[in-house]
């Protein structure tokens, strides 16, 4: 895996002006724009996002065939993909929320406490999407697979719609439940997320790993 990692970063470091520009658009979007928490989930994103393209780069010119012709098993393949998207969504969120910091304090518009609560809630939604991107990327390759994601998505979101409206119509108190949560105590909360977040690493990682295992190159 170690081997794995040191190929993703050189393609990372050959990547330097792509990502020059982004952090350069970033402080230009925290000087002008009031809001500085889509700064943080841009970057995030961007960082996640990036796996997916090693991914790509890996299955060009039949490029996989090679790769798993070395030491390498399938299933070390997916936990550096997972570990690479952690270690570099995990690098841009810490700048990206530096960023908002300063400038929230800088010009007054956002306190310390508020950006890391946003930040602390953007970090396991953007982990969320890597989640859901992963699978299908090495299922269905670059462009099948993002629309793939989108359409499970799509799905995702009418299947929430549809547990509301049944919720309504039982009239299951929803107000109420969000309001729970929104007095249930801070710590309590984010264990909650991180053993979510964790369980849903797991599961993606389990399914990408029986996906690689039944791919032929």
């Amino acid at each position: 895996m170690k081997g794995l990692l040191q190929k993703d970063f050189r393609l990372m470091v050959k990547q330097s002006s792509f990502f020059s520009t982004i952090g350069f658009v970033a402080v230009i979007f925290a000087s002008v724009v009031k809001d500085t928490s889509f700064i943080i989930s841009y970057l995030t994103f961007i960082g996640f996002m990036f796996t997916l393209s090693t991914i790509n780069y890996d299955e060009f010119d039949n490029g996989n065939a090679f790769l798993f012709s070395l030491p390498i098993t399938r299933r070390g393949y997916v936990m550096e993909k997972y570990g690479f998207g952690l270690i570099m969504g995990g690098v841009c969120w810490l700048f990206g929320t530096l960023i908002a910091l300063i400038s929230g304090q800088v010009r007054g518009t956002n306190s310390i406490q508020d950006t890391l609560g946003i930040a602390l809630v953007f970090f396991p939604v953007m982990l969320l999407i890597l989640e859901m991107m992963i699978p299908f990327q090495l299922k269905f390759g670059g462009e099948k697979g993002r629309i793939a994601a989108i359409v499970m998505a799509g799905i995702v979101f009418i299947v929430f719609l549809g547990a509301a409206k049944i919720a309504e119509t039982m009239h299951v108190d929803l107000n109420g439940l969000l309001n729970r949560l929104e007095t249930m105590d801070e710590r309590v909360l984010g264990v909650l997320v991180a053993a979510v977040s964790v369980a849903g690493l797991l599961l993606s990682g389990r399914i990408s790993v029986s996906i690689m295992e039944k791919k032929e190159f």
